[in-house]
């Protein structure tokens, strides 16, 4: 990924805006294989640097991350499309188009759980961070729970995070009489994601 001066994201900024963005998709390269699986997903953050979650036994990442148990987990957010005529800096018949976007790429080293009690403990931190409020019961690997019989149609996934990538793609290769008047424009369209973008690009303003 590109990323500019103008568009890198501080630890801080990124940290604070993942607290908001827990759906990404991890994306396994394996061995020798063609093209990369990749597989969306919610996971939990511990803002530093364990990542988890859970997938599907029949998901065909496993074998991918079997061979080569390295990952990449990426998480996009507040895009929107910004018209060739809001981005123009002299005649609009002549402006370019461009993207707006929030985007944290992590990369890691990937540990699978399958340990009953190990997948259990790894669920419930998925379940504090979803539903804090939530009335579900822990998840049990005991013999007389209920989930006992579910933790076999899944696996885990601990991944630990190597190296990040951040970018915050707004604007900040122009003018701020450029970017007001662009802030002007998304407000006045208010499409799906466009409020999201306004605010970053105020804020980094």
């Amino acid at each position: 990924m590109l990323i500019h001066p103008w568009d890198a994201a501080t630890a801080d900024e990124w940290r604070a805006w993942l607290s908001g963005h827990d759906f990404g998709q991890l994306i396994a390269g394996g061995r020798g294989r063609d093209l990369p699986v990749v597989t969306p997903a919610h996971f939990a953050f511990d803002g530093d640097r364990t990542i988890v979650t859970h997938l599907a036994r029949p998901n065909p990442i496993w074998p991918l991350l079997e061979e080569h148990p390295r990952a990449l987990l990426t998480v996009v957010g507040d895009y929107t499309y910004v018209r060739a005529d809001w981005n123009a800096s002299g005649d609009p018949a002549f402006g370019v188009p461009t993207s707006y976007y929030a985007t944290v790429q992590f990369e890691g080293d990937v540990r699978l759980v399958d340990d009953a009690a190990e997948k259990a403990a790894l669920l419930d931190r998925q379940l504090r961070h979803f539903e804090p409020d939530g009335s579900r019961a822990p998840v049990s690997a005991a013999a007389e729970s209920p989930d006992r019989r579910l933790l076999p149609g899944i696996r885990g996934i601990e991944f630990t995070v190597t190296a990040v990538r951040a970018k915050f793609k707004f604007g900040g290769n122009r003018t701020a009489e450029e970017r007001e008047r662009i802030g002007v424009r998304l407000a006045e369209r208010d499409g799906p994601l466009d409020a999201e973008a306004l605010a970053q690009l105020r804020r980094r303003g």
